[in-house]
């Protein structure tokens, strides 16, 4: 006996079965359509007579290059016997001919990718039956047509837009705009146009055997997994391409016999908001294609209360119970035919991300689903969303047709942001203290732009990837960004970018979706959710009381960390000292002491420094009363603090050339006082010079070989506790030492700034609990923690540095140049800046947890790389046993909810 390729709908306990009873490999087997179609067969609900090929069937077909496995058709002819004895209709038959569907349905929804093929059995024989029976031509001849235009396009690859001249040439002939005004002899017409199409396009007669055109639609359905577009639309959704569709063959079922018939698709709750109120449109005298199609205006659905008032008291009757016993939201497919209701498809609906958090929400409450699985319904991204201005999606639609999206990027922190250019960080700062919206665009940005960052509404960048400072100072602040987009030519000497062929001055105006990478011209609308939405605070509530991991923030200011509370942080993991240092009111301190040749000017310059760095950490403390504050001494080279090289020789030429043109005395000296201060600059950042400077001077290093600095911050950083202590607040500062590679560099560190804190703390009479720790951002570190734990209480992890070192590459020039190659050929299957890399950097992570943990029960481990806000990575560190993630602001949302899911994951 040949294995089972089809079922019935009414042999649904059968396909369970034949899977073992596992309900998604039912889904698996039939599809999603198939399944919900037996579904609703088997609990009651009106459904048309029908079966299901299997996906094992398609699969098959595929592999073998085009043929139906053996004894498929066979089952396919005898299921169609058992419909006939349901319908007491005959296929083929002119007397009582039965008429099919033949539908697609993969295991996950791909509405629209895949084909479909109505009134399967028409031929001229059984087109005079059906006007016998039904009295109406007109009703009969429209069908045929359809028949022929879908069996023509779909099976045999006619280009619709033949079918449609026709169409149209007709209308226009009859003096009617719509099909539906067409009479039975313009029908009649339109079809044997669309068979001699059909034949000049195909070789071909159009086939009159009722099987042939089952035998082949069913085929057509098949292929259609491989068509582009369902391809494209897996790749797009993250769907495999091995699991095949199904086919759904139903008998027909007809909205289009007068105004007593109707077809229709609705939700069973609103799709936008999540309002429990059945939402839709239908329209009678028609067939369902006719809704999505767009050729008729549809009619809101509460219109049928009135029109057709007893069919839809019965669909509101069956779309709750749907809801019930799928325990989710419906979106359903239903025709009327002559007054009787079918129901022709129904399927989890397509939402909005606040109306997924209040379906969930709303639905916990009603009884229908558990607190667990309301959040595991809602997505990251979904939660995402609400932290975000969204462009209007019509407005963006509109700006794509018109021709005003100007060029894609990477997508690094999401949200719309729509303002003027602006090429430096001094002017973006002036505008917007003008009140003007800015969006801030540079070649790449650096740390000195951070103020213009700040002001501006969004960045666009022509180079830098992902982790870059752009894209880290972005997501930081909650900024929409755009980064590395290779097609956009800055000519800041111009005070002008080329894109295409589009000129975009200084203060046009243009528009930026970092949500997906997009740049448009002009001024787009935008729409701004809600992060104060009470289903979305219910939900994550709920989230808390299943999450084991801590989510804390990375903050270096008290607004930040005021933002990250509102948010649901539960501390800092990382507040960077260095950003403190690149204010106007700090930066020349800073130089000061980086330029000092004489070790008083080193002194005087960090004694000035000294009151800014304790006013900075009194206000965090404050602001995070009885949560912990883990402040990272200065990690970066000093080198960031000065200008650039290239800016200086181009100050130091420009200054040359004045001076040669300058007359006048005074102005001779001022500008050499100019040439010789830049040129002792330059001396400096010349001595300071690095090869790779991310790999030189830097982190603990800089404390060791400068110990007044990071002396200077730990003394600001007890002075503020003490300071801030004694007004009450529960003050827990832990201090973290960066880039540790050896332990000895640890101990060194740490015996230093610990005698300046108990130096500290016995001045001002004060004991403040606090910890000394150190950061796990290189590959040797990993390795010798156990030996590093002996001097540090805790542990957090960066893994951007982690990731670089661990993969021996450069971060803003892999995602700039190689890395986007290795991941569309398949060599990586993540960005490893994205999403944590398991086998290289998750096991150093968890070789770095174990080891330390082994000689420091109970030690604190956490992350504050990017990585720590992004959900596949919070799964790992929840596998790992970190203690906590500390990711931005506006990540803090989404790290509670993935939380939760690694958690109840992993239950």
């Amino acid at each position: 006996m040949s294995e089972k390729w089809v079922y019935l709908f009414n042999e649904l306990d059968q396909a369970e079965k034949h899977v073992g009873g596992d309900w998604e490999a039912v889904r698996g087997l039939l599809g999603g359509k198939g399944t919900n179609l037996a579904e609703m067969a088997r609990i009651g609900v009106p459904v048309p007579p029908g079966f299901t090929v299997t996906t094992e069937a398609c699969n098959a077909y595929l592999a073998s290059g085009g043929s139906f496995p053996e004894g498929m058709w066979e089952q396919e002819k005898e299921a169609l016997t058992a419909i006939q004895a349901e319908t007491g209709k005959t296929f083929g038959n002119r007397e009582n001919p039965l008429l099919v569907s033949c539908r697609s349905g993969a295991k996950f929804s791909m509405p629209g990718m895949m084909d479909t093929v109505l009134n399967i059995g028409l031929n001229d024989e059984t087109v005079k039956g059906m006007i016998e029976l039904t009295g109406d031509e007109r009703f009969v001849y429209d069908a045929y047509r359809r028949l022929v235009q879908m069996f023509g396009n779909v099976v045999m690859g006619v280009p619709d837009e033949a079918f449609e001249e026709i169409l149209t040439e007709v209308r226009k002939k009859q003096g009617v705009r719509t099909d539906t005004e067409l009479t039975a002899d313009a029908w009649k017409s339109v079809t044997e146009k669309f068979k001699e199409i059909f034949k000049r396009r195909t070789k071909l007669d159009f086939p009159d055997d009722p099987y042939v055109q089952l035998k082949l639609a069913t085929e057509a359905v098949f292929k259609s997994w491989n068509g582009k577009r369902a391809v494209d639309y897996r790749n797009a959704a993250g769907i495999s391409h091995d699991l095949g569709t199904a086919v759904s063959i139903v008998t027909m079922v007809f909205g289009n016999m007068g105004e007593d018939s109707a077809t229709g698709v609705a939700m069973t709750r609103n799709g936008s908001t999540g309002e429990n109120q059945i939402e839709g449109d239908y329209l009678t005298n028609a067939q369902g294609e006719d809704v999505v199609a767009g050729i008729r205006l549809t009619k809101d659905l509460t219109q049928m209360k009135t029109e057709l008032p007893k069919a839809y008291a019965e669909f509101e009757q069956i779309a709750r119970r749907l809801e019930k016993h799928y325990h989710e939201m419906q979106d359903v497919e239903f025709t009327i035919e002559k007054g009787k209701l079918w129901m022709l498809q129904t399927r989890d609906g397509k939402r909005t991300a606040q109306a997924a958090v209040r379906i969930a929400a709303d639905m916990v409450e009603e009884g229908l689903i558990t607190r667990e699985e309301a959040v595991l319904r809602v997505t990251p991204e979904q939660v995402d969303f609400f932290l975000h201005p969204q462009f209007d999606p019509e407005a963006a639609k509109m700006a794509r047709t018109g021709g005003n999206m100007l060029a894609e990027g990477l997508n690094v922190s999401p949200g719309a942001a729509v303002g003027m250019v602006v090429f430096e960080a001094d002017l973006a700062e002036e505008w917007a203290k003008e009140g003007k919206q800015v969006i801030m665009v540079r070649p790449e940005t650096k740390p000195d732009d951070v103020h213009g960052m700040l002001a501006a509404r969004g960045i666009l960048t022509s180079r830098g990837g992902r982790t870059s400072h752009a894209a880290l100072v972005a997501r930081q602040f909650g900024k929409p960004a755009v980064v590395g987009v290779s097609s956009l030519e800055i000519d800041m000497g111009r005070r002008q970018m080329a894109v295409k062929d589009k000129i975009i001055k200084e203060g046009d105006w243009i528009s930026i979706d970092g949500t997906v990478g997009e740049v448009y011209a002009g001024k787009l609308a935008t729409m701004i959710p809600d992060i104060k939405d009470p289903w979305l605070r219910k939900l994550l509530s709920w989230a808390d009381e299943f999450r084991t991991l801590g989510v804390w923030t990375n903050a270096d200011y008290p607004h930040d960390a005021r933002r990250a509370l509102e948010y649901g942080a539960e501390g800092i993991g990382l507040c960077r000292t260095e950003h403190m240092f690149f204010q106007s009111d700090r930066l020349p301190h800073v130089q000061k002491m980086i330029m000092a040749d004489l070790p008083i000017e080193r002194s005087e310059a960090l004694k000035a420094l000294l009151p800014f760095q304790r006013e900075d950490f009194a206000g965090l403390f404050q602001v995070m009363n009885g949560l912990t504050v883990i402040i990272r001494l200065i990690d970066p080279p000093l080198h960031e603090f000065l200008p650039s090289q290239v800016d200086l020789l181009r100050d130091l030429a420009d200054l040359k050339i004045r001076l040669q043109h300058a007359g006048k005395l005074k102005k001779i000296d001022e500008l050499l006082g100019k040439v010789r201060n830049k040129e002792r600059i330059l001396k400096r950042v010349e001595s300071l010079h690095e090869a790779n400077p991310m790999l030189g001077l830097r982190g603990v290093r800089l404390g060791i070989l400068i110990p007044e600095l990071t002396i200077m911050q730990v003394r600001a950083i007890f002075e503020a506790a003490c300071m801030v202590s004694k007004e009450g607040v529960d003050v827990r500062p832990e201090i973290m030492i960066p880039l540790t590679t050896h332990v000895n560099e640890l101990k060194k560190q740490r015996e230093v700034l610990e005698a300046e804190a108990m130096i500290v703390m016995e001045e001002r009479g004060v004991e403040i609990n606090y910890k000394f720790g150190t950061m796990i951002e290189l590959p040797r570190a990993a390795l010798t923690t156990d030996q590093i734990a002996e001097y540090a209480s805790f542990i957090s992890f960066g893994t951007n540095d982690l990731t670089q070192t661990t993969f021996g590459i450069s971060r803003d020039d892999a995602e700039a140049g190689f890395l986007i190659e290795y991941m569309e050929n398949g060599i990586l299957p993540d960005n490893p800046f994205d999403t944590i890399d398991r086998d290289g950097v998750g096991e150093l992570m968890k070789i770095a947890v174990e080891k330390g943990r082994a000689v420091r029960p109970g030690l604190e481990c956490g992350i504050c790389g990017e990585h720590g806000g992004d959900p596949q990575s919070i799964a790992l560190c929840h596998e790992l046993g970190l203690n906590y993630v500390s990711c931005s602001p506006f990540r803090v949302p989404i790290a509670r909810l993935a939380a939760a899911h690694a958690a109840l994951r992993k239950k």
